[in-house]
């Protein structure tokens, strides 16, 4: 195959890359034989200047074929870009990851720092440690956290740090100010971060521990995963705070309470199961 040309979505232009294309599949959990022939079925069909978001569209249809919840788990980011606008959402799915780290989760804070009051996203704790924890939403993944972001934050921590500390039994505690982002972080933006002592969690930020990997891990999807719902639907579970496919499978009755008939209930749960046992 001649070398074919594809457009990011920030306008850059790269080299279609097959192993790559190969990789995302993969994480969908879809069979050897089946991914191969997607990429087969996809490269003979590859003209210069095809976008990546065109075939993502191409990919997402022929996992749809195969299996919904396979499709579902290959839409995971751009699902994360869904749990808005307001990122609400967003935050409660960052603390239902933490609780399910053995986290005591609290969300919306109003808390008292040295100097000023801080309304706190997420306050996290678990043994001695304890955490501030600031989320930062973008509706692009073309949006990156640059290094006001974690500019900013840093110098909230220390002004409730600083008033934690005053508290019996904080003294011996560790406390630490995070930045959970659901695209990316600039390189400043890492490089700060990690000078000053704060925790960065992006997409795919750290290496080892990123939000894909432990969505993947603890099979914490959130639904907007889920092909079988309309976008108007998702909105109005989110609004009801039932931010993962786990809610759904633990309360399937807020489905009839939203008005989905019966028939399109058993897709949709089909759907959701196969994602709340998913550990990949």
């Amino acid at each position: 195959m001649n070398k074919i040309t594809v457009i990011k979505a920030n306008g850059d232009r790269v080299l279609f890359n097959k192993n790559k294309l190969t990789k995302s599949l993969q994480k969908s959990g879809a069979p050897t034989t089946t991914i191969q022939k997607i990429v087969n079925e996809i490269s003979s069909a590859l003209y210069n200047g095809i976008t990546t978001k065109q075939i993502y569209k191409i990919a997402m249809g022929k996992l749809k074929q195969y299996s919904r919840p396979t499709a579902a788990r290959y839409k995971l980011k751009k699902a994360i870009l869904e749990l808005g606008p307001t990122g609400y959402p967003f935050e409660r799915f960052v603390g239902e990851l933490l609780k399910h780290q053995g986290y005591t989760v609290k969300l919306g804070v109003i808390q008292q720092g040295h100097c000023v009051t801080h309304e706190v996203d997420v306050v996290a704790q678990k043994d001695d440690k304890h955490f501030m924890i600031e989320c930062k939403y973008h509706a692009s993944f073309n949006t990156k956290c640059n290094v006001k972001i974690p500019l900013y934050i840093h110098s909230r921590f220390l002004d409730l740090e600083k008033q934690w500390l005053k508290k019996t039994g904080h003294e011996h505690k560790f406390h630490q100010g995070w930045v959970v982002n659901n695209t990316r972080f600039t390189e400043d933006a890492i490089t700060y971060g990690n000078c000053a002592g704060l925790k960065l969690l992006s997409w795919d930020y750290p290496e080892q521990g990123s939000l894909k990997q432990l969505i993947s891990i603890y099979g914490l999807y959130p639904i907007t995963c889920l092909n079988t719902l309309t976008k108007a639907e998702k909105e109005t579970l989110l609004n009801k705070n039932f931010v993962l496919c786990m809610h759904l499978c633990n309360k399937p009755s807020i489905l009839s309470k939203i008005g989905i008939s019966k028939k399109r209930q058993q897709h949709i749960m089909e759907d959701a199961h196969e994602l709340c046992k998913s550990s990949l």
